[in-house]
């Protein structure tokens, strides 16, 4: 190999590659139960690597992957999860002779999490010294090996390939022990949990590495592994013994020491990061987290202090949810815990830090969003009643309608729909073909106050059904005018409703139209928002109704930035309004930097909806007209915005 002068290099685009397991993790969501009782699992991206690059990556460190995926639907999860949270894929290969690996999990009881690895002949133990990029991995500061990739030939000549150029471009090299006895065949399947099994083999791998590690890290038990001694003392000095390494000992509950000098005879005379007392939920994934935590810090040149501290941080965040890489904290979550704290010693409980994480993590940014109407349902029956035409044909102009959006949308971003469940659902499956950037359906029983929801009062088992990306909206006819008791009662429902989205991980859109039920002044929506912020709801979107002025915009905007900051914005909606009655409204909501667009309907298809259902119109020239319509008020708001 070619050696290079590092200080003569540009500087690396990355902060950390990691290299080895990648898997999609099943964990049970059944808590307190075998595995063999579990009924539902929930899935997410799983192994030690995969973890921290995510883990890292939400804590604003730029990281990337080295591993392999099966050419198959749980393959691409992994490769499309990690492009969402930032990883860099470059290094993820496609292997088409195997499967991606799967782990599933369950929580038994505090600390007990059986778990069964599904790996044989997997994808990421394939990984070859071909799979590593020379221009890759110089491309980052640092490099993480993990201990299960030395366990094969192959994959054991891969991550040595990629410290030898590491080392030679004078990047860093992490070593995370990450010891899984079994995956060494040292225990049964059934044992995936068994943390120690002594072995002179593995212990003679890792000591092979140890020289070239700038950074260690492990348990006490991967301590024992990789030292081959038998006392934590002991162990730590045999890994000095071999390499200047900083090394930090992870101790669970009690935090970790990091040492970066001689060992001295006291196992207490290191480093230690501030600890957080937190109750222990599932310890799987904590040590990844840790090390995310930890990372942000190393390779920012923290000092070693605030870097345990961080990880320690993590760690406690990871502990105390149920999955893994999804629980991590970004590092706005974890900024607004070390400034603020919480008064819960299960975080999971903690509705301010839950929302952070919730809101830091959504899918993507919509900075502007321009949706198509068509989830009305009493407005269409009403029509096909009068003209005599079955229900069954609303279900096809629905589809109709995602057409005319789809040509004036053409798949670039910004666009969107909102289809009902009752008429909808084919029209749903035409729209998830289209690239559309948001769907959203409808919850509410139309025209109902008290809000009440269209098919069952029972919300949560309707939304668990939805796909991931669908938004739930909710129509609520509230004006701050109204009895308190009928104010309580709608605040309570749109509470339940909050709640069973924030559980099952869909976003809200909480659509207020006051202007029905009594005076729209300035201060009427801005009120109504105050209201039910106080209640603990805090909606992704806001659906409002044109304002008479930029005043009352301001006033929204100044509610919905002191309650909610992390609130992707409003939409406009259009109440049947002319076309020209809208877009001289579009400039009014300059004032407010939170209108991010409309989601309008009648405007658009009530004429054309009238004409198809009469047989005035056919399928092309209903198409014709309803993307016409659209195609005029999304270039006013465009032009209003500076856009086009």
């Amino acid at each position: 190999m070619v050696q290079t002068n590092p200080g003569s290099q540009p500087e690396p685009a990355l902060d950390v590659i990691t290299i080895g397991r990648s898997s999609v993790d099943l964990y049970g969501q059944q808590i307190g139960s075998r595995l063999e009782d579990i009924g539902s699992f929930a899935k997410s991206v799983g192994g030690c690597p995969s973890n921290i690059a995510i883990g890292t990556a939400r804590l604003g460190l730029k990281s990337g992957l080295i591993t392999r995926v099966g050419d198959e639907q749980m393959g691409r999860f992994i490769r499309e999860q990690a492009a969402r949270e930032g990883v860099a894929t470059d290094g993820i290969i496609t292997d088409k002779e195997r499967l991606t690996a799967l782990v599933l999990l369950a929580v038994e009881a505090e600390g007990v999490s059986p778990m069964i690895f599904y790996r044989s002949d997997c994808a990421d133990m394939a990984l070859d010294e071909s799979d590593i990029d020379e221009n890759f991995i110089r491309s980052s500061r640092a490099v993480l090996v993990s201990g299960t990739h030395f366990s094969r030939p192959n994959t054991e000549a891969a991550q040595r390939k990629a410290i030898r150029i590491a080392k030679a471009n004078g990047r860093k090299v992490i070593f995370d022990i990450d010891y899984r006895p079994n995956l060494w065949g040292l225990a049964g399947h059934a044992e995936g949990f068994e943390r120690y099994v002594k072995s002179d083999r593995v212990s003679s791998k890792m000591k092979e590495t140890l020289p070239d590690c700038d950074l260690i890290v492990g348990t006490e038990e991967e301590i024992l592994i990789a030292s081959g001694a038998d006392d934590v003392l002991g162990a730590l000095k045999e890994i000095r013994r071999l390499t200047p390494a900083t090394i930090v000992l992870k101790r669970g509950a009690m935090g970790c020491i990091v040492y970066d000098g001689p060992i001295a005879d006291d196992l207490e005379a290191g480093i230690v990061g501030q600890g957080f007392p937190i109750e222990v939920f599932n310890v799987l994934g904590a040590g990844d987290a840790f090390m995310s935590g930890f990372l942000r810090g190393f390779l920012r040149d923290e000092p070693l202090k605030t870097c345990a501290t961080w990880a320690n941080a993590c760690g406690a965040f990871a502990v105390s949810r149920l999955l893994c890489s999804p629980e991590y904290p970004t590092w706005a979550e974890l900024d607004f815990f070390l400034k603020t704290g919480s008064k819960y010693r299960a975080l999971r409980k903690d509705e301010a830090i839950n929302h952070i994480h919730w809101a830091s993590t959504r899918r993507g940014e919509i900075p502007l969003l321009m949706a198509l109407a068509i989830d009305h349902r009493s407005q269409l029956v009403s029509v096909a009643d009068e003209l005599g035409v079955g229900h069954e044909k609303i279900v096809a102009f629905k589809r109709l309608a995602v057409s005319a959006a789809a040509r004036v949308s053409n798949g670039r971003d910004g666009y969107g729909m909102l289809i009902d469940e009752r008429f909808g659902r084919d029209a749903f499956f035409d729209a998830a073909t289209k690239n559309f950037s948001w769907i959203g359906r409808p919850v509410e029983l139309p025209g109902s106050k008290p809000l009440r929801f269209e098919f069952s009062q029972d919300i949560g088992s309707q939304l668990v059904e939805w796909p991931l990306g669908h938004c739930i909206k909710c129509l609520c006819f509230y004006h701050p005018d109204d009895p308190a008791e009928l104010k309580s009662e709608q605040q309570e429902k749109l509470r339940t409703l909050f709640e069973a989205a924030r559980k099952v991980g869909r976003e809200l859109l909480v659509e207020i139209i006051a202007g029905k039920n009594g005076p729209l002044t300035d201060d009427t929506i801005a009120t109504a928002l105050e209201e039910l912020y106080a209640r603990g709801i805090k909606p992704d979107w806001w659906k409002l109704e044109p304002q008479a002025s930029g005043e009352a915009w301001k006033k929204i905007d100044a509610v919905i930035a002191k309650n909610d900051p992390w609130c992707r914005g409003i939409v406009l909606l259009g109440l049947e309004a002319p076309a020209e009655e809208l877009i001289s409204c579009f400039e009014a909501t300059l004032a407010a930097p939170s209108v991010k667009g409309f989601a309008v309907g009648r405007t658009i298809f009530a004429d054309a909806a009238r004409a198809w259902l009469s047989g005035a119109m056919n399928d092309e020239e209903a198409i014709a007209d309803m993307a016409g319509r659209f195609r005029q008020l999304t270039e006013a708001w465009l032009k209003t915005r500076g856009l086009q």
